[in-house]
C-alpha cells in the first residue's frame, strides 16, 4: 500500500492529546503506506538541542510555542509521509489554518487510557501538577480545535495500535478494499 501520489504535503497528519498514540500509530501508518514518519516534537527538540520539558523550564511556554509553529509549518510543507503533531499545536490559529483541507485525523483518547499510556510521572510540562485534572482542562480547551482541523475522528479506547491504524486508513479511505 502506498500513500496518495502528489498529495502536496503529508499523507496523514495525526493530532490529539498526550497518550492518544500519535507516535505509535504514526509509525505503523508510515510502515503500511511505505512513507517516512515525522514527529514535530522531535523536530523541536533537535532544533533547540534539548528536551521539550527543558525548553519549557529554561525558555518558557511562549518560546516553545514559537518553535512549535515553525516546526509544524516546515513539516507541512516539506514532508510527504505521516506526521504527528504535539498535543498543543492546534492552539495556534495559524497552524489550524495550515491544517485546513489536509488529511488530519484526531486520535481521541479517554483520560483512563491516556493515563495508562503515558503515566502520571512522564515528563510532560503541562501535566506536571495535578495531571488528571490538568489533562481534563486541556481537553476541554483543545477538543473543539482537534475536531475543527480533523477530516476524521478515530476513537482509540479499547483498540490496540494496529486497530487504530486500520481505523485511520479506513476513515481516510486509504485502506485497500
Amino acid at each position: 500500500m502506498t500513500a496518495p501520489a502528489g498529495a502536496g504535503g503529508p499523507a496523514v497528519v495525526l493530532v490529539g492529546p498526550p497518550g492518544a498514540g500519535k507516535s505509535t500509530v504514526g509509525r505503523l501508518l508510515a510502515d503500511r503506506l511505505g512513507v517516512a514518519y515525522r514527529d514535530t516534537d522531535a523536530d523541536i527538540e533537535a532544533a533547540a538541542g534539548k528536551a521539550i520539558p527543558d525548553i519549557f523550564v529554561d525558555d518558557g511556554e511562549p518560546h516553545f510555542r514559537s518553535l512549535e509553529r515553525a516546526a509544524v509549518a516546515a513539516a507541512l510543507h516539506g514532508h510527504e509521509g505521516v506526521l504527528s503533531l504535539g498535543g498543543g499545536a492546534v492552539m495556534d490559529d495559524g497552524t489550524r489554518a495550515l491544517l485546513r483541507g489536509r488529511a488530519v485525523v484526531f486520535l481521541d483518547v479517554s483520560l483512563h487510557d491516556a493515563v495508562h499510556r503515558v503515566g502520571l510521572d512522564a515528563p510532560r510540562p503541562l501535566l506536571a501538577v495535578n495531571p488528571r485534572q490538568r489533562w481534563r482542562e486541556l481537553m476541554e480547551q483543545r477538543r473543539p480545535l482537534y475536531t475543527e482541523v480533523a477530516r476524521a475522528v478515530v476513537a482509540t479506547e479499547g483498540r490496540d495500535p494496529q486497530a487504530v491504524a486500520d481505523a485511520v486508513l479506513e476513515a481516510l479511505e486509504l485502506k485497500d478494499a
